[in-house]
């Protein structure tokens, strides 16, 4: 069976939620836990559309909170695959706050999940390839590897030597 090469656009996902008392802290901000919560199911979501499989979330980059996201506010996250592996994608995330009564919007956070596609029986499984068409994609595209072996450094499953492309970006004439 050959697998299917898909677009970015093919996993483009927008999920809204709104910020109730109950999502926020002692300050009326939303809680950091939450707002992941919420990226997880629009990433996972967006892994399954490209994989057409159950995925299981494998890791999170760093999310860095640029500002806090009130009350009331609405979030939008939308969710894309960047690239694909063997058996794993990496799923890039925008948050949007938008605060309707007052019309601003703003970029809260990014950040990357990764993903493994399983079978019914929780063993890998390949994933369909990842064709990006905008300049845009192919620069994601390309920055995926080394954000991959970065994760993997981290995770203990590379050692620095091995990381090529990585090293590349701090070591130009090896």
């Amino acid at each position: 069976m050959s697998i299917k090469i898909k677009s970015p656009k093919d996993s483009f996902t927008i999920m809204n939620e709104l910020v109730l008392p109950n999502d926020t802290n002692t300050l009326n901000n939303l809680m950091g836990g939450r707002l992941l919560h919420w990226m997880d199911i629009a990433a996972a979501i967006s892994a399954q559309k490209h994989c057409n499989r159950i995925v299981v979330t494998a890791s999170v980059d760093n999310v860095s909170f640029q500002q806090p996201i009130k009350l009331g506010d609405v979030i939008t996250i939308e969710a894309k695959v960047t690239r694909a592996f063997n058996t794993s994608v990496e799923v890039r995330l925008d948050v949007w706050a938008e605060n309707i009564p007052s019309g601003s919007r703003a970029k809260s956070n990014e950040a990357y999940y990764t993903f493994v596609a399983v079978d019914q029986s929780g063993r890998t499984i390949p994933v369909p390839e990842l064709k990006p068409e905008t300049e845009a994609e192919k620069e994601l595209f390309a920055g995926a590897l080394r954000r991959r072996q970065l994760r993997l450094i981290l995770g203990g499953k590379m050692k620095p030597n091995d990381a090529k492309e990585l090293k590349a970006l701090f070591f130009p004439e090896e």
